[in-house]
């Protein structure tokens, strides 16, 4: 501990308040198994004047998932008998089924159940059971790539897996993760909350910001295996010192857990067993964040430093940032700073391996990335490189090069001008997807071009379309079931011989490549 800046740590932790505005919040520090901070502040409730505590449960949202593969590695000494599983929950694939390990590590190349729940005409709030995830699953034909080549993010891998834990053992997960976990670690007060329209103790989780002020979100989801469990700051910390107990054993759980990984072809992998590896200036991390309608969260262990942290929100404030902040603050590493990039770097692309507009904007700050769920910061470098958390850029002439290895992915980007108007009158219509079963209706107004999406969950409310380039549009989705939003899907239109249009292939990061072919 004599490592630790504890006064920059205290200065950090006092100043998530100002730096993250919302109604509440929680945030801890765990260092060589001792809990050294444990705030909370603001409202679980804000109409009823119900403080924040540390004893507060928050729905810790996506970090479920290393608890469900925890419970998996638990029971299962050979995880990958429950393969045949794969092919029971997924009855109509047409291709190569991904492995019990591919799911863990999301590999399997399945599309996000959640993005593809607002082409199935969902609308933000409407109930989601757990019969309607089974269906989704069951229609599934198609993944969008090989299984164990890619890194793509799939609510629906760690469902899938809770499914065939619970079918297989004969018990509810919930006490799986008491008996293997919870209890062992001290969780006291964790407990499984799958659906969401009933928050555990009466907790409120918030939309909106400072400027446009906070209002309640409404949630209707069942969760359970990507998510679902609620969490008190006190029970993230009782995690956090057990993982420490047990660092030195190679066998204990969460060793497992944050095991490094790879891909089929041997490349090392940056996600495994519902953990996600990083880095925090020159210190490897493990850890992983969550986000639902309202709440956000996010745990970090830097097991070299025995230093973990938590944070978590009752409003949709960056905790990954906060938690970073905290990290750095406590090991004593420099805020990043970032430069001018020079304006040459300014355009957009389209990704020759996903489909999707890739959009790069410059400024004083260094440069922004537009491509996955949010904007990435880049820097540029001494060889006039570009580079993130995430990606790496090169030039050659007007084409790109982006790398993405915790993706595995490297794909060159073909310019794409832009285009800021465009008649929409020739794609106005109908379209089907055969694939989801699903439609998609274009529909112009005046200058304004507007879809839905329809499917076995309703029909979605209107959706602004937007011209981006020659025959390429984008679909703004910014309240899904979901949290956060797939954010912008790239629309690209396809035309037959007589240069008419055919249909679409329509995309998101978490959903890409699904085809649309045009019947009105």
């Amino acid at each position: 501990m004599s490592n630790l800046h504890f006064a920059e740590l205290e200065l950090a932790l006092d100043a998530l308040p100002r730096l993250y505005p919302g109604p509440g919040g929680t945030a801890g520090v765990v260092s060589e198994g001792r809990i050294i901070a444990a705030k909370a502040w603001g409202y679980a409730d804000l109409t009823r004047h119900r403080p924040m505590e540390t004893g507060t449960r928050l729905p810790i949202c996506s970090i479920t998932k290393q608890f469900t593969c925890g419970v998996l590695i638990s029971l299962f000494a050979h995880p990958d008998r429950l393969d045949a599983g794969v092919a029971r929950l997924l009855p109509r694939f047409k291709e190569a089924l991904p492995s019990i390990e591919e799911l863990c590590n999301n590999q399997s190349g399945l599309r996000d159940y959640w993005a593809l729940t607002v082409l199935l005409g969902a609308s933000a709030g409407q109930i989601f059971d757990r019969e309607d995830a089974i269906r989704m699953f069951t229609t599934m034909e198609r993944s969008h790539f090989a299984p164990g080549t890619r890194y793509s993010y799939s609510n629906g891998n760690f469902r899938l897996l809770a499914e065939m834990i619970e079918a297989e053992s004969g018990r509810p997960l919930e006490c799986h993760y008491r008996d293997v976990i919870w209890k062992p670690a001290g969780m006291e007060t964790a407990i499984s909350a799958p659906d969401t329209r009933f928050p555990v103790d009466d907790v409120i989780g918030y939309e909106g910001n400072a400027a446009s002020g906070f209002f309640p979100a409404a949630n209707g989801i069942y969760w359970v295996g990507d998510a679902g469990i609620s969490a008190s700051l006190k029970d993230m910390l009782a995690y956090e010192r057990w993982i420490d107990k047990y660092r030195d054993d190679a066998d204990a759980l969460y060793a497992r857990l944050a095991r490094p990984v790879k891909f089929r072809d041997g490349t090392p992998a940056a996600y495994g067993f519902g953990v996600a590896h990083g880095k925090l200036g020159d210190f490897e991390t493990t850890g992983h964040g969550g986000a639902l309608r309202g709440f956000r969260a996010h745990r970090l262990h830097v097991a070299s430093e025995r230093l973990s942290v938590f944070v978590a929100f009752n409003h949709e404030a960056d905790a990954h940032h906060a938690a970073l902040h905290l990290g750095r603050a406590a090991l004593g590493i420099p805020q990043q700073r970032t430069a001018a990039v020079d304006e040459s770097w300014r355009g957009q692309w389209t990704c020759s391996e996903t489909g999707l507009i890739c959009r790069v904007d410059t400024g004083e700050t260094g440069a922004t990335l537009n491509f996955a769920t949010g904007r990435e910061k880049l820097t540029s470098a001494s060889d006039r490189s570009l580079h993130g958390p995430i990606t790496s850029m090169t030039r050659t002439g007007t084409t790109l090069t982006m790398s993405r290895p915790k993706e595995n992915l490297v794909s060159r980007l073909m310019p794409l001008e832009r285009v800021e108007t465009a008649d929409a009158i020739e794609i106005a219509g109908r379209y089907a997807c055969d694939e989801l079963d699903a439609a998609m209706i274009i529909e112009t107004a005046d200058c304004g071009v507007y879809s839905r999406f329809e499917g076995f969950l309703g029909v979605g409310p209107m959706e602004l379309v937007s011209p981006a380039g020659p025959d390429t549009w984008t679909v703004a989705t910014r309240r899904t079931l979901d949290a956060p939003a797939p954010g912008e899907w790239t629309l690209s239109i396809r035309r037959g011989m007589n240069g008419a249009v055919a249909g679409c292939v329509l995309g998101c990061w978490l959903a890409h490549g699904l085809r649309y072919r045009k019947v009105s």
